[in-house]
């Protein structure tokens, strides 16, 4: 009852300080008001226009929304610029670096028409082809040869365009795909040279690249009929094998033709082109994505290019309105009428919660006056309530006792499943971190599956692509083979057909071949019976006219050769009987044997005529021999010493036979330097002796001109005299034969008729042809030498 005193008390005293605040609020609200009213329209213009600027400041900046451009945009396009401006460049001059290695592998053209398809010309052969295994590399390159740069193009007319107007920087081969035609190996070949030595140790080549489907007719052209084995050995036995005969390539590049070709050896240290070519693509295909990549930035920095400089100025604005915003705003908020707005607003605040406050004061008294009057009720009937209220505990209290025991029995058995769960938890928390482990374990393992999945995926869309091409291909190839079907069970019937005939007529034929060797046998029986008759009874040569004619004693219709037989026989057995001790040849034997000796009298004579005449012509040859030799050793040592002594001036030379010996028996150098004779070559000099050599190689071409001649740098080792003496004797000596002379010296120039200058400009070997008068032949040319020196490498060709 105290407590509901002193609550009713606390909260009238609270209702009374909220009415005075509320009072106070309402006074002072009043007041503040009227003020407000007088300070209103200078507030109220620059409250029109904050908001005009607020206006104009989200009206910029929706505009820039519009844009859809994020500021510093244009920098990173520029600075992604510059990086792949390097990285191209960078990436150009390793391609260059590689091209110049394999030169070959460039091709460029010039569109040959306006609107050129350059699908149409699909590129160098080695460019269309890729090599999963770089160990077969060489045996490819090899397989290829000069085709590995032929250009392949769609059609022959694209070909020829090409050509003509495609200003080609070097002699190309172009295989059109619509015309060229391939021989590939057939199934049954492959199939036994891998019998042979084994299914990984020969390979179609044609099966060892890779290329687009529609460039399959090039590819077996250039690889179809070839095979390709891991070791000499096996492309031998290969090759040369009977049911093979195909020609096979080796590792290494070794050649097995059965045609009768073999080549092989050491081959150049230098990279293989196709083992590289994977890096030239890469380089290019990198290349390519680069310039890519740098065009689309070109194309977006330039569709940009108007858009940033807008978005810049409507920054600029937006920047200046925010600004102008903020000033006002701060104007605005600094102002009198604000702050009495503000006080407004406070006072405002300050009697609802005034009003609150006397809500809940009354809320409050009203509460306690009415537990305080059941309070009071309760007093008055404080006996009978207090044994009321002991019963009502009593019974609580027995309740609660009852309570307690049965609590206590449980909470008994709450321990003890209490502390079998402690040791369940225990053994869960052990679990919990071995699966914890396992969870982690799984965690990197999923990802690592993952990742294989993403990679796994990628690799399915490339196969699925390829999947459908191929399902289309092969479409098409059921398509064909259904038709090819039909043909052949169309040939098979009439294969069928003609079998059976030809059996048939397999059997005449074995039955007449068997007629024939029958008649054959019987014919060679009775022909050599007839020539064995010849050959032993003489008679039958004479008598054999009379053979079947009436009235002699051949008459075969009087005489019967059946008896006639019969008596022969006996003849026969009683001449075997006198065999034995008369040799009745004897006379035929005398006759033969004085045929051969008077013929072999006759061969005799003959020979030994023959022998005396051919010993006759070797004496006579032997005479003519030793006086054509004696006539050309004049004559060449007569132009030794002559050509010895221009190219040498003051010296003399010439070919003597040894001291007692003849020209037949060899000759020597005599050569005299002045009037000294050197006793052997060692004497002299280098050049002196390249002059000696010299000498004696001319004078025996003279012996015997020819019409031409061709000198390539003979005088490179003589000083310029010796080379002048050179050209001089070429001029006097040689008047009827014409020499062409590559020369870089002047002595040779001053006695030529006609020079011929060769040189670079522009890139291009150019040659020049100036016919010099023979007043020209005798002065030196001023003006060419002049021009001869400037490049000392210029040969020039004199006629």
């Amino acid at each position: 009852m105290m407590a509901c005193k002193n609550d009713m008390s606390k909260a009238d005293t609270e209702a009374k300080q909220a009415q005075m605040t509320l009072k106070h609020a309402q006074a002072e609200l009043k007041s503040k008001q009227a003020e407000v009213k007088k300070m209103d329209s200078g507030y109220k213009k620059d409250q029109d226009a904050l908001q005009v600027i607020r206006n104009n400041r989200e009206k910029l900046q929706a505009e820039l929304a519009k844009l859809n451009y994020e500021d510093g945009k244009e920098e990173s396009l520029l600075e992604k610029r510059r990086q792949l401006s390097r990285e191209v460049d960078q990436l150009k001059e390793t391609y260059e670096r590689l091209m110049s290695r394999f030169p070959n592998l460039r091709f460029d053209y010039k569109d040959p028409e306006r609107g050129w398809d350059r699908s149409k010309v699909k590129g160098l052969l080695a460019n269309l082809i890729t090599v999963s295994d770089v160990t077969y590399s060489t045996a490819l390159e090899v397989v290829a040869g000069g085709r590995l740069y032929n250009i392949v193009v769609d059609t022959e007319v694209t070909g020829k365009k090409l050509l003509e107007k495609g200003e080609l920087q070097r002699r190309y081969t172009i295989i059109p795909l619509n015309k060229i035609s391939a021989r590939t190996l057939n199934d049954k070949v492959v199939k036994t040279a891998k019998n042979l030595v084994g299914e990984n140790n020969a390979h179609t080549a044609l099966s060892l690249v890779g290329y687009e489907s529609d460039l399959r007719k090039a590819m077996e052209y250039v690889f179809g009929s070839t095979l390709v084995c891991d070791t000499l050995d096996n492309a031998k036995k290969v090759a040369f094998d009977k049911q093979v005969m195909t020609k096979t390539v080796t590792l290494g590049g070794d050649i097995f033709d059965p045609q009768g070709t073999l080549s092989g050896g050491a081959r150049s240290q230098s990279a293989s082109v196709l083992s590289s070519l994977q890096e030239v693509k890469d380089v290019q295909d990198n290349l390519n994505d680069k310039e890519a990549q740098l065009k689309d930035i070109e194309k977006q920095l330039a569709s940009l290019k108007g858009t940033a400089e807008k978005y810049r100025q409507l920054k600029q604005q937006y920047e200046l309105k925010a600004e102008e915003e903020q000033i006002l705003q701060a104007k605005v908020q600094q102002s009198s009428f604000h702050q009495q707005q503000e006080e407004l607003e406070s006072l405002r605040k300050a009697i609802a919660e005034s009003e609150e406050t006397l809500r809940v004061t009354k809320d409050v008294q009203k509460r306690a006056e009415e537990k305080y009057k059941v309070l009071e009720n309760k007093m008055k009937n404080a006996e009978a309530e207090r044994e009321k209220e002991l019963k009502a505990a009593q019974e609580k209290l027995n309740s609660a006792k009852a309570k307690a025991d049965a609590f206590n029995k449980k909470l008994k058995q709450k321990q003890q499943e209490s502390e079998a769960l402690a040791l369940e938890l225990e053994e869960l928390q052990r679990e919990q971190a071995g699966y914890e482990q396992q969870i982690q374990a799984v965690d990197e393992a999923m990802r690592a599956i993952q990742e294989q999945i993403d990679s796994m995926a990628c690799t399915v869309s490339q196969n699925k692509e390829a999947v459908r091409k191929a399902q289309e291909e092969l479409a098409k190839q059921k398509e064909e083979i259904m038709t090819q079907d039909k043909e052949l069970k169309g040939k098979s019937t009439e294969v069928n057909k003609m079998r059976e005939q030809n059996n048939e007529v397999q059997l005449k034929i074995k039955e007449l071949e068997h007629n024939i060797s029958k008649h054959h046998r019987e014919s060679q029986d009775a022909a050599d019976k007839v020539t064995r008759m010849l050959e032993e009874h003489d008679w039958i040569h004479s008598e054999r006219q009379f053979f079947g004619q009436p009235n002699t004693s051949y008459d075969f219709k009087t005489n019967n050769p059946r008896e006639a037989g019969q008596r022969l026989k006996k003849l026969e057995e009683t001449t075997t009987k006198l065999e034995r001790n008369v040799n009745k040849r004897a006379m035929n034997m005398l006759n033969e044997a004085e045929e051969r000796y008077n013929d072999l009298m006759k061969k005799k004579r003959i020979v030994e005529n023959d022998k005396a005449k051919i010993l006759q012509t070797i004496e006579e040859l032997d005479q003519k021999k030793n006086e054509a030799l004696n006539v050309a050793w004049q004559k060449v040592n007569k132009d030794f010493g002559s050509i010895f002594s221009t190219l040498l001036p003051g010296a003399t030379a010439k070919l003597a036979p040894p001291q007692g010996c003849g020209v037949l028996d060899g000759l020597e150098f005599k050569v005299a330097l002045g009037d000294t004779w050197k006793e052997n070559l060692t004497e002299l000099s280098g050049g002196q002796r390249s002059l000696v050599a010299l000498s004696l190689i001319l004078a025996m071409l003279l012996f015997k001109p020819a019409p031409i001649y061709i000198l390539d740098e003979v005088d490179a080792a003589l000083d310029l005299s010796h080379t002048q003496n050179i050209g001089q004797m070429l001029r006097t000596h040689f008047r009827h034969s014409q020499f062409v002379v590559v020369s870089l010296k002047d002595g040779m120039f001053t006695n030529a008729n006609v020079l011929f200058k060769t040189k670079f400009v522009d890139g291009m070997s150019t040659v020049s042809r100036t016919a010099l008068s023979q007043s020209d032949t005798n002065l030196p040319l001023k003006g060419q030498d002049k021009a001869r020196h400037k490049d000392k490498r210029n040969k020039q060709v004199i006629s």
